[in-house]
Protein backbone atom coordinates (compact mmCIF):
# COMPACT_ATOMS: atom_id res chain seq x y z
CA UNK A 1 0.00 0.00 0.00
CA UNK A 2 1.54 3.60 -0.98
CA UNK A 3 2.79 5.75 1.97
CA UNK A 4 0.63 8.67 2.17
CA UNK A 5 3.49 10.76 3.30
CA UNK A 6 5.13 10.02 0.05
CA UNK A 7 2.16 10.77 -2.00
CA UNK A 8 1.56 13.80 0.40
CA UNK A 9 5.14 15.15 -1.11
CA UNK A 10 4.46 13.91 -4.55
CA UNK A 11 1.45 15.69 -5.47
CA UNK A 12 3.28 18.46 -3.27
CA UNK A 13 6.44 18.80 -5.28
CA UNK A 14 3.82 18.52 -8.76
CA UNK A 15 1.78 21.90 -7.77
CA UNK A 16 5.23 24.13 -6.99
CA UNK A 17 6.12 24.29 -10.61
CA UNK A 18 2.24 25.09 -11.60
CA UNK A 19 2.01 27.88 -8.38
CA UNK A 20 5.35 29.11 -9.97
CA UNK A 21 4.06 29.35 -13.57
CA UNK A 22 0.94 31.13 -12.27
CA UNK A 23 3.06 33.45 -10.75
CA UNK A 24 4.75 34.36 -13.57
CA UNK A 25 2.12 34.79 -16.05
CA UNK A 26 0.67 36.99 -13.02
CA UNK A 27 4.17 39.13 -12.65
CA UNK A 28 4.29 39.30 -16.97
CA UNK A 29 0.55 40.36 -17.76
CA UNK A 30 1.39 42.76 -14.38
CA UNK A 31 5.15 43.84 -16.14
CA UNK A 32 2.88 44.46 -19.60
CA UNK A 33 0.32 46.63 -18.82
CA UNK A 34 2.65 49.01 -16.82
CA UNK A 35 4.92 49.24 -19.53
CA UNK A 36 1.89 49.77 -22.35
CA UNK A 37 0.17 52.39 -19.63
CA UNK A 38 4.16 53.92 -18.96
CA UNK A 39 4.48 54.25 -22.68
CA UNK A 40 1.08 55.64 -23.51
CA UNK A 41 1.53 58.19 -20.70
CA UNK A 42 4.86 59.07 -22.40
CA UNK A 43 3.74 58.88 -26.05
CA UNK A 44 0.53 61.19 -25.01
CA UNK A 45 2.75 63.72 -22.53
CA UNK A 46 5.70 64.23 -25.02
CA UNK A 47 5.27 63.11 -29.06
CA UNK A 48 1.61 62.89 -29.97
CA UNK A 49 -1.94 63.85 -28.76
CA UNK A 50 -5.28 62.66 -29.74
CA UNK A 51 -8.16 65.62 -30.46
CA UNK A 52 -11.64 65.52 -31.49
CA UNK A 53 -13.07 68.59 -32.92
CA UNK A 54 -16.20 69.24 -31.40
CA UNK A 55 -17.75 72.47 -32.55
CA UNK A 56 -17.54 74.40 -36.38
CA UNK A 57 -15.19 77.35 -35.65
CA UNK A 58 -12.50 75.68 -38.13
CA UNK A 59 -14.61 74.90 -40.74
CA UNK A 60 -14.25 73.75 -43.50
CA UNK A 61 -10.21 73.11 -42.91
CA UNK A 62 -11.81 70.76 -39.84
CA UNK A 63 -15.59 69.62 -39.33
CA UNK A 64 -17.43 68.64 -36.15
CA UNK A 65 -16.59 64.65 -35.78
CA UNK A 66 -12.99 65.06 -36.93
CA UNK A 67 -10.55 63.33 -34.72
CA UNK A 68 -6.67 64.33 -35.70
CA UNK A 69 -3.18 64.16 -34.16
CA UNK A 70 -1.38 66.67 -32.75
CA UNK A 71 2.85 66.94 -32.73
CA UNK A 72 3.56 67.92 -28.96
CA UNK A 73 7.34 67.70 -29.70
CA UNK A 74 7.56 70.43 -32.33
CA UNK A 75 6.82 73.01 -29.73
CA UNK A 76 8.52 71.63 -27.17
CA UNK A 77 5.86 69.68 -24.79
CA UNK A 78 5.08 70.55 -21.50
CA UNK A 79 6.63 68.23 -18.96
CA UNK A 80 3.72 66.81 -16.98
CA UNK A 81 2.99 68.93 -13.26
CA UNK A 82 5.82 71.30 -14.00
CA UNK A 83 5.74 74.42 -15.64
CA UNK A 84 9.20 73.39 -17.46
CA UNK A 85 9.28 73.01 -21.41
CA UNK A 86 11.18 70.42 -23.86
CA UNK A 87 13.34 72.18 -26.28
CA UNK A 88 11.22 73.34 -29.14
CA UNK A 89 12.29 72.05 -32.59
CA UNK A 90 10.43 75.41 -33.84
CA UNK A 91 7.97 78.17 -32.45
CA UNK A 92 4.42 78.84 -33.75
CA UNK A 93 4.50 80.26 -37.03
CA UNK A 94 1.21 82.23 -38.64
CA UNK A 95 -0.56 79.45 -40.48
CA UNK A 96 -0.30 76.63 -38.06
CA UNK A 97 -3.21 75.36 -36.67
CA UNK A 98 -2.57 75.09 -32.94
CA UNK A 99 -4.24 73.07 -30.12
CA UNK A 100 -3.84 75.03 -26.38
CA UNK A 101 -5.49 75.36 -23.67
CA UNK A 102 -8.54 77.96 -23.44
CA UNK A 103 -7.29 81.06 -21.67
CA UNK A 104 -10.26 81.82 -19.99
CA UNK A 105 -10.76 78.13 -18.84
CA UNK A 106 -7.36 76.27 -19.38
CA UNK A 107 -8.96 72.98 -18.45
CA UNK A 108 -10.39 73.05 -22.01
CA UNK A 109 -8.41 72.59 -25.04
CA UNK A 110 -9.32 74.71 -28.11
CA UNK A 111 -8.10 74.77 -31.47
CA UNK A 112 -7.68 77.88 -34.06
CA UNK A 113 -5.39 78.83 -36.51
CA UNK A 114 -2.34 81.11 -35.66
CA UNK A 115 -2.95 84.31 -37.64
CA UNK A 116 0.53 86.23 -35.90
CA UNK A 117 3.40 86.32 -33.19
CA UNK A 118 4.81 88.55 -31.34
CA UNK A 119 6.07 91.64 -32.95
CA UNK A 120 3.44 91.60 -35.88
CA UNK A 121 0.65 93.80 -36.15
CA UNK A 122 -2.03 92.46 -36.84
CA UNK A 123 -5.69 94.71 -38.14
CA UNK A 124 -8.91 93.28 -39.48
CA UNK A 125 -10.82 95.86 -42.23
CA UNK A 126 -14.25 94.72 -43.12
CA UNK A 127 -13.32 90.67 -42.60
CA UNK A 128 -10.14 91.19 -44.38
CA UNK A 129 -6.82 90.14 -42.39
CA UNK A 130 -3.78 92.90 -42.15
CA UNK A 131 -0.79 91.32 -41.15
CA UNK A 132 2.09 94.36 -40.58
CA UNK A 133 0.36 95.91 -43.31
CA UNK A 134 -0.09 93.28 -45.94
CA UNK A 135 -3.73 91.78 -46.62
CA UNK A 136 -3.40 87.58 -45.54
CA UNK A 137 -4.28 85.59 -48.65
CA UNK A 138 -6.75 83.22 -46.60
CA UNK A 139 -7.98 80.93 -49.04
CA UNK A 140 -9.14 78.51 -46.09
CA UNK A 141 -11.76 81.11 -44.52
CA UNK A 142 -15.50 80.65 -44.32
CA UNK A 143 -17.73 83.46 -44.06
CA UNK A 144 -21.31 82.72 -43.36
CA UNK A 145 -23.03 86.12 -42.58
CA UNK A 146 -23.16 88.38 -45.58
CA UNK A 147 -23.11 91.30 -43.11
CA UNK A 148 -19.85 93.69 -42.26
CA UNK A 149 -20.03 95.19 -38.54
CA UNK A 150 -18.64 98.18 -38.28
CA UNK A 151 -20.53 99.26 -34.44
CA UNK A 152 -18.44 100.29 -31.99
CA UNK A 153 -17.05 97.59 -29.38
CA UNK A 154 -17.60 94.72 -32.12
CA UNK A 155 -14.11 93.35 -33.14
CA UNK A 156 -15.90 90.72 -35.19
CA UNK A 157 -15.02 92.35 -38.76
CA UNK A 158 -13.05 95.23 -37.93
CA UNK A 159 -10.20 95.16 -35.33
CA UNK A 160 -7.19 96.92 -34.65
CA UNK A 161 -3.92 97.86 -35.48
CA UNK A 162 -2.94 96.22 -32.58
CA UNK A 163 0.69 94.73 -32.06
CA UNK A 164 1.40 91.39 -30.65
CA UNK A 165 2.90 91.57 -27.32
CA UNK A 166 6.45 89.27 -26.24
CA UNK A 167 5.65 85.88 -25.18
CA UNK A 168 1.95 86.25 -26.96
CA UNK A 169 0.43 84.67 -30.16
CA UNK A 170 -3.09 86.13 -32.15
CA UNK A 171 -5.32 82.99 -32.91
CA UNK A 172 -8.45 83.17 -35.31
CA UNK A 173 -10.73 80.65 -36.59
CA UNK A 174 -11.18 79.68 -40.23
CA UNK A 175 -15.08 80.01 -39.61
CA UNK A 176 -14.73 83.49 -39.18
CA UNK A 177 -18.11 84.66 -38.42
CA UNK A 178 -18.78 81.83 -36.38
CA UNK A 179 -15.69 81.75 -33.53
CA UNK A 180 -14.40 83.06 -30.04
CA UNK A 181 -10.78 83.12 -30.60
CA UNK A 182 -8.12 86.43 -29.68
CA UNK A 183 -10.83 88.99 -31.36
CA UNK A 184 -12.55 88.34 -28.18
CA UNK A 185 -10.84 86.96 -25.57
CA UNK A 186 -7.06 88.78 -26.13
CA UNK A 187 -3.55 87.19 -27.22
CA UNK A 188 -2.50 83.52 -26.50
CA UNK A 189 0.50 82.99 -24.38
CA UNK A 190 2.76 80.82 -25.92
CA UNK A 191 3.15 78.78 -22.92
CA UNK A 192 -0.39 77.37 -23.74
CA UNK A 193 -0.07 75.77 -26.79
CA UNK A 194 -0.37 72.03 -26.73
CA UNK A 195 0.84 70.87 -30.04
CA UNK A 196 0.60 71.16 -33.78
CA UNK A 197 -2.82 69.60 -35.70
CA UNK A 198 -1.07 67.16 -38.15
CA UNK A 199 -3.79 65.03 -39.77
CA UNK A 200 -7.28 63.75 -39.40
CA UNK A 201 -7.16 59.61 -38.24
CA UNK A 202 -10.79 59.05 -37.98
CA UNK A 203 -14.00 61.00 -39.14
CA UNK A 204 -17.49 60.77 -38.27
CA UNK A 205 -20.52 63.07 -39.85
CA UNK A 206 -23.01 63.58 -37.08
CA UNK A 207 -25.39 64.90 -39.17
CA UNK A 208 -26.03 62.00 -40.38
CA UNK A 209 -26.34 58.44 -39.09
CA UNK A 210 -27.20 55.09 -39.62
CA UNK A 211 -29.54 53.79 -37.01
CA UNK A 212 -27.87 55.24 -34.03
CA UNK A 213 -24.02 55.18 -35.41
CA UNK A 214 -22.69 58.37 -37.13
CA UNK A 215 -21.85 58.14 -40.52
CA UNK A 216 -18.13 57.11 -41.33
CA UNK A 217 -16.08 60.08 -43.26
CA UNK A 218 -13.76 57.85 -45.09
CA UNK A 219 -12.77 60.08 -47.25
CA UNK A 220 -11.43 62.14 -44.36
CA UNK A 221 -9.12 59.63 -43.26
CA UNK A 222 -5.46 60.35 -43.50
CA UNK A 223 -6.22 63.91 -44.60
CA UNK A 224 -2.77 66.34 -43.93
CA UNK A 225 -3.87 69.76 -41.67
CA UNK A 226 -3.00 72.47 -43.41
Amino acid sequence: MPDPAVQDRQLAGAAAPAARRAKSQVREWTETIVIVVLLTFLLRSFVIQAFRIPSASMENTLLVGDYLFVNKLLYGAKIPFTRVHLPAFRPPRPGDIIVFRYPLDPSQDFIKRCVAVEGQTVEIRDKRVYVDGVLREEPFTKFSDPVTRRGPGDQRDNLGPIRVPAGKLFMMGDNRDNSADSRYWGFLDRDQTQGKAIFVYWSWDPGHRIGLIPTPRLGRIGHVIH
